[in-house]
């Protein structure tokens, strides 16, 4: 129908006009909507009831790190309940702090081995570590940490200057060569952790720190001492800092833990892998199949690579420094019931196969030409970090990267335990 122009419908056609004008300073066009990435949410466990100078790490680290939180994408909960371990609670949580205590209970100690064994992230500080009997929880101490007993500390607490061992590693690849900590006591271990294949120490005390410690009973003038490690089985990281300076007469806190902005870049950058917003972004399910995708190790930090871009059957499918390089991107193409078949993009013929179609725990991987084995078949599972790992068809066994970084180390099928070094973020390739 036509409105004229003129009389009670001129007042009417400007209604309209002014209500659509409204309406649209009201609602935004749609093409200007964005979706922010949801927060990772942090629970920071502690006991705040034995001495002075940890229960002054306590109160800082409860406020420093909420004031870090937005900035960084994830939310902070500070609780001294520890049966959230026990009763399932944890597991609202993508990662979980000791900062002055670890689990004590039965209970306690199960619900915190399920959670980790399940995926969870980890960070402990200085006393979660502290134990005089590792063999009341020899999975923790000795398998976990890897650290077992306490066995001597520096004293009084001091800084230390630290040498970065690993590099590669999401927490320390914004680490310099060397730098200064913030004070602490530090604490030696009777394992050594570098005999311990699971264990990737990231950062020791630099020979430069010797002597160490102020008193002369408690200094340590020479020896080899981790500081900040990781266990390539589980998402976890500790950290042997976390004891400021006191004045135990008048209860006055003399040093802060977070006066050092290169160690707390370790700790964002940490907890941002914990949590699984780290710098790659996870393509959104389910993977498509047009799409070539690198694939980098959660724990190690190399990337999935056919060894000297071969295309050849029985080419090793190993580690590798990220490169960018089509010997690294990788296509899935499905099969039936969620399997897929990788394909490498120099020769898509050619697919991730378990050498011999072998069940065993650290049966390698090759190329291999397509055939439909069910050892050529990998069934994507899409983390709560976004990550995947990938289960093996013929044996149920996942893809499996090392312990180290070392390039040129073939890859393996193993039992799933949930570790990084089974844990896997894709991300697309032009």
């Amino acid at each position: 129908m036509r409105i004229s122009e003129s009389g009670p419908a001129r007042g009417v056609l400007r209604v309209l006009v002014l209500l659509a004008t409204l309406l649209g300073l009201a609602a935004p066009p749609a093409a200007h909507a964005t979706t922010a990435a949801a927060p990772f949410k942090v629970l920071a466990l502690y006991n705040g009831t034995w001495d002075a100078a940890h229960i002054s790490f306590v109160h800082e680290a409860n406020d420093w790190f909420p004031k870090q939180a937005a900035a960084n994408g994830f939310t902070y909960t500070a609780s001294n309940d520890w049966d959230l371990l026990s009763n399932g609670g944890v597991n609202a949580y993508q990662v979980v702090l000791f900062l002055d205590d670890l689990p004590q209970t039965v209970a306690q100690r199960a619900g915190f081995e399920q959670y980790m064994r399940g995926g969870g992230g980890w960070l402990g500080f200085h006393v979660s570590a502290f134990t005089t009997d590792a063999q009341s929880w020899p999975w923790y101490h000795d398998q976990f940490l890897g650290s077992g007993d306490f066995r001597s500390n520096t004293w009084g607490p001091t800084t230390a200057v630290l040498k970065v061992e690993d590099r590669t590693h999401p927490s320390t690849v914004s680490l310099p060569a060397t730098f200064t900590s913030s004070v602490s006591e530090w604490y030696s271990w009777s394992n050594d952790l570098r005999q311990n294949p699971d264990i990737r120490i990231l950062a020791s005390i630099d020979p430069s720190s010797f002597p160490l410690g102020t008193d002369p009973g408690q200094t340590w003038n020479s020896g080899y001492y981790p500081i900040l490690w990781t266990n390539a089985k589980y998402r976890m990281l500790y950290a042997n800092f976390g004891h400021n300076a006191m004045d135990y007469a008048t209860n006055t806190t003399l040093s802060s833990t977070f006066a050092s902005a290169t160690q707390n870049r370790f700790l964002l950058d940490g907890l941002k892998w914990l949590g699984g917003a780290g710098s790659s972004v996870p393509p959104a399910d389910p993977i498509s199949e047009t799409t070539w995708y690198s694939l980098a190790n959660s724990g190690n930090g190399t990337c999935v690579d056919a060894r000297s871009a071969g295309t050849a059957n029985g080419t090793a499918i190993q580690q590798y420094a990220c490169n960018g390089t089509q010997a690294q991107q990788f296509q899935f193409r499905s099969t039936d019931s969620g399997y897929t078949r990788i394909t490498l993009r120099p020769d898509p013929q050619q697919v991730v196969d378990v050498t011999d179609r072998s069940t065993a725990d650290n049966a390698p991987l090759q190329l291999w030409s397509w055939s439909n084995g069910q050892n050529q078949q990998w069934l994507p599972v899409r983390e709560s970090s976004g990550r995947y790992h990938f289960t093996a068809r013929h044996s149920g066994k996942c893809l499996s990267a090392a312990g180290s970084a070392a390039n040129s180390v073939q890859l393996t099928q193993r039992t799933c335990d949930g570790s990084a070094a089974q844990s896997f973020a894709l991300t697309a390739q032009p």
